[in-house]
């Protein structure tokens, strides 16, 4: 009987074991990023893509832990004395979830 359970606990190990060579994980990553910039800094088209650009340098390099191959900036409003900008970053598989989410048709509830 010990030997029974011994092969079957053997047995289920293999399998997972296969299952882990084979399969291994995707990792797609996606952000969406808010961050403002003082709307007093900016006087003319230079200036506001001066410090669009440093907006969007400081994101890459503190709010988020993977190199992005999609940089879109998706929104801008004024509010108050603020700029706020929001970004969207991806890798090159979260593009491609994105597009797949994007394509996919909404699923009712029923």
């Amino acid at each position: 009987m010990r030997q029974a359970v011994l092969g079957k606990v053997v047995l289920v190990l293999a399998a997972l074991l296969g299952c882990a060579a084979v399969a291994s994980p995707a990792h797609a990553f996606v952000a969406q990023v808010a961050t403002s910039i003082p709307a007093d800094s900016v006087n003319n088209d230079g200036q506001l893509q001066e410090a669009v650009y440093s907006a969007m340098d400081g994101v890459l390099k503190q709010a988020i832990a993977f190199s992005p191959s999609l940089v879109e900036l998706r929104s801008v409003k004024v509010v108050g004395d603020r700029l706020y900008l929001l970004f969207l970053l991806a890798d090159p598989d979260g593009e491609q979830t994105l597009k797949t989410f994007e394509a996919a048709e909404p699923h009712s509830a029923d």
